[in-house]
Parts: structure tokens; C-alpha cells; sequence
């Protein structure tokens, strides 16, 4: 016996959890389901200090081991290779935390669960979609094709990674230049210059006694900085961490200029891309709402976009409700509406998430094209006014002297 850990729902669609007592994960989705529950997520429940060690220290994988994994997995089983050998050939492939993943799934499939309960188990790995998309592919006989899906589901998160990755790398490494560029001069140059200038006893320009009184503000009280800074940034980390915080953070990110409408725009694709996948692998409408609404990045939208779920379970009617929502654009509620009336929900769906995508990708270059050179005014600026208030006195003197 073990105790899982489960979170569900009622039909009324109220959420619930907590823990069960039993010898395998079916067992516990046998109970809940007897109980009127829709189980979503059932793991095993950490238990005393050595827990806490072994989650800290638990096996995991790189998006690019999860892309390789699920490729392999989909050639062999297209290749008519059953699930358990499948694991076994895929075990012997890897190497390290992948190997050990692997095996304790295999072994878990060969004690009679499903695989969706096996890979439930490593839920930091394989997450609620992954595992749901995988469970409707073994009812549907369709394995193969949902892994091909989530595959591409993966690949698409790598390359907006690393697209991200690269447009900020040079804005930041421009920033980081920058700062210890102002904090060499205020530390170690602008000191010894300033005690030649007083030492002459000459009228100080404004902004060289600027310069002088935040070069003493950061040499004399530099721990005070950084503690302040540190105490700053574990406050706000604690503080969006909580749910009122977090909802906050959340609604005043969707009010900024641009990011707001980034924000918009990304969760109109999250929600079109994991909808249309779930219900293309045979997830019913319901069930890939809740897990969509528990999927969403942005509380204030997941919200919305939850209250819209409610009457569409209990009504029908998907575009309307989500158009009374006002994430989604007009085109994609038209979209939507086409979908249902002819049956295509889920194509519709994904060519929605497809079209939002490449605008929202255009976007991001844009934007990101604008901050290397903003970048490159800011040190301009910067550095500019220190040179103006070292170089002042020194012109001063030299136009007296003359």
C-alpha cells in the first residue's frame, strides 16, 4: 500500500484534493470515480524527511532528452513494437536520469497500470497534458499519433525558448557591461579624481558633485545596498508567490503597454494549442477544459477563461462564451463558431494557435530588435554624464588657468 496524492473534480466542476491509501494509482482513480470524482492528477504523496530528500534529489529531464524520449517512443511503437518492449528498447537507448525514468516506468507498466499512470508519477516531467493526451491515446488506439503531437508540442516550446533566449541575451549582457562599467568608475576613478579636485579647493559643476556624493553613497554603505536589494527581491519572490500576490502581479502585467498585449495574445495560443490538441486526442470538451484552465499562466485570464468554461460544459455555445471573455480576438470567435458548426473544433483550434503564434513571434522580433539599441542609448547616457562630471573641473581649471 501507498498513499497517493489526487486533485480532481466535481461535476459541478468545484475542485477538490487529498489523499488516498491504496496499492496502485487505478485503485486510487477506481475510488474517485465511485465517488462522483474526475480524478486529473494522482501522484504519489511525499511522506517524512527522507521524502523531502529524494524529491529534492529526484532523477529529471532536459526539454531535449523529453523531445528525443517521445520521438523514439512514437517511431517504435508506428513500428508495431508493444508498449513494454517499447520501454525496455528506449531504457537500453538512454543513459543516466533518462535510463532511470524509463526504467521505473517500464516496471510500473509491466505490474499491470496504464502508461499515463506510470509517467503521472514524474509529474515535474511529464506534465497534466502530456500524461492526459497519452491516457486518450491508449483508449483510442492512437498512440502513436499523440506522441507525434506532443513531440511537436515540445519542439515548438524549445524553439520559442530559445528565441527568447537569444533576443535577451545581448540586451542583457549590454546591461550587465553597463553596470560594472558605472561601478568600476564610481568604486576605484572617480574617487582619486575627486580628492585632486578638492584638494584644489575648486567650485564643484552639479553634476560632478552628483557624481562625487553617489560614488561615497555606494563605497560607504555597499552592504546596506545589497542587503536591501536581497531583501527586496526575496519580498517580492514571497510575495507573488501567494495567490492575492500573484493575481496582482498578474493584472497589473495585462494593463502594461506591450507586455499586456504579449500576455493576451500568448494565452489565446495556450489555450487554442492545448484545447485543440486535447480534444484531436480524444479528451472530451469538458475534461480538456478544466485541464486548460489549470494549465494557463496568467491567473487573470485562467479565471476568465474559467467562468467561461462553466456555462459552456453546462450550455454549449464554446464561441460565444469565449468571446465574452474579451481575450480572444474577433477572428478567432469567428473561427471557433465555424469549428462547431462544422465539426472541425480542433483543426480550427490549432489554426487559430498557429496564426496567433506567428503574429505574436513578429512581435517579439520587433520589440526585441528595439532594445539593443535602446540599450546602447542608455550606456551612452550613462556613461556620458560620468565623463561630462570628471571632465567638467578638469575643463573648468583649464579655461581659468587660460
Amino acid at each position: 500500500m501507498a498513499l497517493y496524492r489526487y486533485q480532481a473534480f466535481f461535476r459541478t466542476g468545484k475542485k477538490a484534493s487529498g489523499t488516498v491509501d491504496a496499492p496502485s494509482i487505478q485503485d486510487v482513480r477506481d475510488r474517485l470515480v465511485q465517488q462522483g470524482l474526475y480524478p486529473i492528477d494522482i501522484s504519489v504523496a511525499s511522506q517524512g524527511g527522507m521524502s523531502f530528500l529524494s524529491a529534492f534529489f529526484s532523477p529529471t529531464l532536459s526539454l531535449k532528452e523529453k523531445i528525443s524520449l517521445t520521438k523514439q517512443f512514437a517511431i517504435l511503437i508506428r513500428a508495431g513494437i508493444p508498449v513494454l518492449q517499447s520501454l525496455e528498447l528506449l531504457a537500453d537507448q538512454f543513459k543516466g536520469a533518462a535510463r532511470t525514468i524509463l526504467i521505473s516506468i517500464k516496471d510500473e507498466v509491466k505490474s499491470g497500470i496504464s502508461l499515463a499512470d506510470a509517467l503521472n508519477q514524474y509529474p515535474k516531467i511529464f506534465d497534466v497534458i502530456y500524461v492526459q493526451l497519452v491516457r486518450a491515446g491508449e483508449a483510442t488506439g492512437r498512440l502513436e499519433t499523440i506522441l507525434d503531437r506532443l513531440r511537436a508540442r515540445l519542439e515548438r516550446q524549445e524553439a520559442i525558448a530559445k528565441k527568447i533566449t537569444s533576443a535577451l541575451m545581448q540586451p542583457f549582457l549590454q546591461l550587465l557591461v553597463a553596470f560594472a562599467v558605472v561601478l568600476i568608475l564610481l568604486t576605484f576613478v572617480v574617487p582619486k579624481i575627486t580628492e585632486v579636485f578638492v584638494a584644489q579647493g575648486k567650485t564643484m559643476p552639479l553634476a560632478t558633485r552628483v557624481l562625487m556624493i553617489s560614488s561615497a553613497f555606494v563605497i560607504n554603505h555597499y552592504l546596506l545596498i545589497l542587503l536591501l536589494a536581497i531583501l527586496f527581491l526575496g519580498s517580492f519572490m514571497w510575495w507573488k508567490s501567494t495567490e492575492s500576490g500573484s493575481r496582482q502581479w498578474d493584472s497589473f502585467l495585462l494593463r502594461l503597454p506591450f507586455i499586456g498585449y504579449i500576455a493576451r495574445t500568448s494565452a489565446v495560443v495556450q489555450f487554442c494549442y492545448t484545447l485543440g490538441l486535447l480534444i484531436e486526442g480524444g479528451v472530451h470538451l469538458s475534461q480538456a477544459l478544466d485541464i486548460v484552465c489549470l494549465t494557463m499562466n496568467n491567473r487573470v485570464l485562467a479565471y476568465q477563461v474559467g467562468k467561461a468554461r462553466d456555462n459552456i460544459i453546462k450550455q454549449g455555445k464554446i464561441s460565444e462564451y469565449l468571446g465574452q471573455t474579451g481575450i480572444f480576438p474577433p477572428m478567432a470567435i469567428y473561427l471557433i463558431q465555424t469549428g462547431e458548426q462544422s465539426g472541425q473544433l480542433d483543426a480550427m483550434l490549432l489554426t487559430i494557435a498557429k496564426t496567433q503564434d506567428d503574429e505574436l513571434v513578429e512581435l517579439i522580433d520587433a520589440l526585441t530588435g528595439m532594445v539593443g539599441p535602446v540599450m546602447l542609448v542608455v550606456m551612452g547616457v550613462v556613461v556620458g554624464f560620468i565623463v561630462l562630471a570628471v571632465a567638467g573641473p578638469i575643463m573648468q581649471g583649464g579655461m581659468q588657468s587660460s
